[in-house]
C-alpha cells in the first residue's frame, strides 16, 4: 500500500482504538451555556418537527455525517455503511479528503458512495486547500466533483494538523489569493472547514473576501488531529509537540459565535466535539444552520449501518427532548430562544 493509503488507515486505527476526542477535557465551550427550563412548554412533542432546509433540499434534521475517510478497502466499507444510514435518515454527508483520488483512480470506489446509497440527500466533496500549493488545479476540483456527483465542496484548512503530521504538506503561502481565483470557477456551493481547532476571527475575516457559501467551524474539543498526528509520528520531538498542541485553539462555541457575527450573511456548520442532542441545539441557537458530527458515527459505522442508524436516531431523540422542554415546536422557533451563560 501506498503513502497516503497507509496513513488513512493509521488515521482510522487510531481513531478507532485510542482516545482521541477531547470533549471532555477543555471542552468544545457548551458547557458554559444552558437553557431556560419551561415546565409549562404549552406544545405537544409529538408534533414538535426537526425538518430543516439546506441548500434547497429537506433534510429530516439539522444533522449531518461530517469529514472522515476514503481510499482504502477498510475506508470503503465505512463510507458505505455511512452513506446508507446517512439515506435513511435523510442528512447529508461529507467525505474525507479525496486528495487519494487524483493520485490513484483504483480507489474511486471508496469515495463514490451515491453508487451504494442514490437517494443520500446531500454530499459534500473535499480536498485540503494547501494542495493549491502542490499542484492541485481547478480541473482536479471538477474531476472530483463529477466522480462522487457532490452537491457542495469543501477545502479544510489544517495547519496545526500538517505540521505535526510526518509526511505534512506545510506551505501555506498565498492560499487567499489562489482561493479567491479558484472558489468563483466551482460549478457547486463551496464551504471551507476547519479540522479540529476553530475558525477565529482573523481567520473568518479572511474568510469573508472569499465568495464561499459558508464556513465549518471545526472547533477545539472533540477529535485532535495534532494528538492522532503525534500518535504516528516516529520523532520524539514531533510527539511531544503534537501532545502539547492536542487541546490547542478555539472551542467550537467561541468559534461558532464568531463566524456567526463576522461572516452573517454566510451559512455556518457547526463541528467539533457535539456529542448530543442538548450540544445540536446550543450550537443552533449560537448561530450554526446545521451541526456535522464524525467520531461517534465511526465508532458505529465499525460496527454496522444499524448502528450508525441508532446513533443519529439517539441525537434526534434528545434534540427532541430538549425542544420540548424549553417549548420550540420546530428548528426555527429554537434559535429564537436565549441562552444563559452559566
Amino acid at each position: 500500500m501506498d503513502q497516503i493509503g497507509e496513513r488513512k488507515n493509521e488515521h482510522l486505527d487510531i481513531c478507532l482504538e485510542k482516545n482521541v476526542d477531547f470533549s471532555s477535557l477543555r471542552g468544545n465551550g457548551f458547557d458554559s451555556y444552558e437553557f431556560q427550563y419551561d415546565a409549562l412548554p404549552e406544545i405537544n412533542k409529538n408534533s414538535i418537527s426537526l425538518e430543516t432546509e439546506f441548500l434547497g433540499k429537506k433534510l429530516s434534521a439539522p444533522l449531518m455525517i461530517g469529514s472522515m475517510t476514503g481510499g482504502t478497502q477498510k475506508a470503503q466499507t465505512i463510507n458505505e455503511r455511512l452513506a446508507r444510514a446517512s439515506e435513511k435518515c435523510q442528512i447529508p454527508m461529507a467525505l474525507g479528503s479525496q486528495r487519494k483520488m487524483l493520485e490513484d483512480p483504483s480507489v474511486r470506489a471508496t469515495y463514490c458512495v451515491k453508487e451504494k446509497a442514490p437517494n443520500l440527500p446531500l454530499l459534500f466533496g473535499n480536498i485540503g486547500a494547501v494542495q493549491l500549493n502542490y499542484g492541485l488545479e481547478v480541473s482536479h476540483i471538477h474531476k472530483l466533483i463529477e466522480e462522487v456527483e457532490a452537491d457542495a465542496f469543501y477545502f479544510h484548512l489544517n495547519p496545526l494538523q500538517e505540521s505535526i503530521q510526518p509526511e505534512g504538506d506545510t506551505d501555506f503561502s498565498h492560499l487567499l489569493s489562489k482561493l479567491k481565483e479558484l472558489i468563483p470557477q466551482i460549478k457547486v456551493p463551496v464551504f471551507i472547514k476547519e479540522v479540529g481547532a476553530g475558525i477565529s476571527e482573523v481567520t473568518a475575516k479572511k474568510i469573508k473576501t472569499l465568495g464561499v457559501f459558508g464556513v465549518e467551524t471545526g472547533g477545539r474539543g472533540g477529535t485532535s488531529w495534532a494528538y492522532i498526528e503525534s500518535q504516528r509520528s516516529k520523532s520524539e520531538i514531533k510527539k511531544k509537540v503534537g501532545e502539547l498542541f492536542s487541546q490547542w485553539g478555539l472551542s467550537t462555541a467561541e468559534s461558532i459565535q464568531i463566524c456567526h457575527k463576522i461572516l452573517n450573511d454566510k451559512i455556518v456548520i457547526a463541528s467539533g466535539g457535539i456529542r448530543n442532542g442538548i450540544e445540536v441545539a446550543k450550537a443552533l441557537v449560537l448561530g450554526a444552520s446545521l451541526v456535522a458530527i464524525a467520531h461517534p458515527f465511526l465508532i458505529a459505522a465499525e460496527k454496522s449501518t444499524d448502528c450508525v442508524v441508532e446513533e443519529i436516531e439517539r441525537m434526534k431523540e434528545e434534540l427532541k427532548t430538549l425542544m420540548f422542554v424549553v417549548g420550540a415546536k420546530n428548528i426555527k422557533e429554537l434559535k429564537k430562544k436565549k441562552l444563559c451563560k452559566k
